[in-house]
């Protein structure tokens, strides 16, 4: 048996597919702890339906990207281990990155299911799963002691300045952004440099094509909510943008 049909196995299935079972069901009980909360404190039941129904709405976009995520990925890791990161607690830029980034270390030329073995297949996983993790754990270990300090308050009853509630921690989070997308923009345009630090077509430009798509795609997003005054858009500008980019790539791919 090869290892993709090993990676696409009932057994794997089964495994992932009972921890986004339990997932889900975690979501819905407190989707109805959420609803009686409500009703309780006398909200609306109109309200409270709406709310429900209009967020369930502006999921089904973002999770266009999640099922492209999923396909993108089981072509070299199957099907169930992408399933299961970008259901529960992945994000389709991180996986992706992630696991290039480890295929890459392991001498693999690319994410493939040719070159991929049980080693790498593990050593990948692992990966993705330690990288990420931190986010919950420390929520849980610090989460309490943050919240209090954002919601303290002095002897008048006004609330306590904090460097991450005002503008430095604004500043802080953008530029760590910033810094992130410099960074892999750089990679980008050092795979099209020649060596003499002139642009040349003959190294592979696809994914800052790509990204310049995606860039441009977000700020018409942007121009539409400024402009029009359509908030609502906001939940479909990253989305919008990756199938905008997914789709450039597709079309630009067999130019490079």
């Amino acid at each position: 048996m090869e290892l993709l049909d090993k990676l696409n196995s009932p057994t794997l299935y089964i495994i992932c597919g009972s921890i986004i079972a339990f997932i889900a069901v975690v979501c819905v009980v407190f989707l109805v702890r959420a609803y009686r909360a409500g009703i309780s404190i006398g909200m609306d039941r109109a309200k409270l339906r709406r709310v429900i129904i209009s967020s369930a709405t502006f999921s089904v976009l973002p999770a266009v990207a999640i099922l492209i995520g999923v396909i993108a990925l089981s072509g070299s890791l199957g099907v169930p281990w992408p399933w299961l990161r970008l259901s529960v607690i992945g994000a389709l830029h991180y996986e992706t990155q992630v696991a290039s980034a480890a295929a890459e270390a392991m001498g693999m030329s690319s994410l493939s299911a040719a070159e991929m073995t049980a080693g790498s297949f593990t050593t990948i996983c692992l990966l993705m799963s330690i990288c990420i993790m931190w986010g919950p754990l420390l929520c849980v270990i610090l989460g309490k002691r943050y919240s209090s300090r954002l919601n303290a308050t002095d002897e008048k009853g006004k609330r306590k300045g904090n460097i991450f509630t005002g503008g430095f921690g604004d500043l802080a989070i953008t530029s760590m952004f910033v810094g992130l997308v410099c960074a892999y923009i750089g990679s980008y345009i050092g795979g099209i440099v020649s060596g003499n630090g002139l642009f040349t077509f003959s190294g592979n430009w696809l994914p800052l094509a790509v990204a310049v798509v995606a860039a441009l795609t977000m700020a018409v997003f942007v121009w539409i909510k400024e402009k029009k005054d359509a908030a609502w858009i906001e939940s479909f500008s990253i989305c919008g943008s990756m199938i905008v980019a997914m789709a450039a790539a597709i079309f630009l791919a067999p130019l490079v």
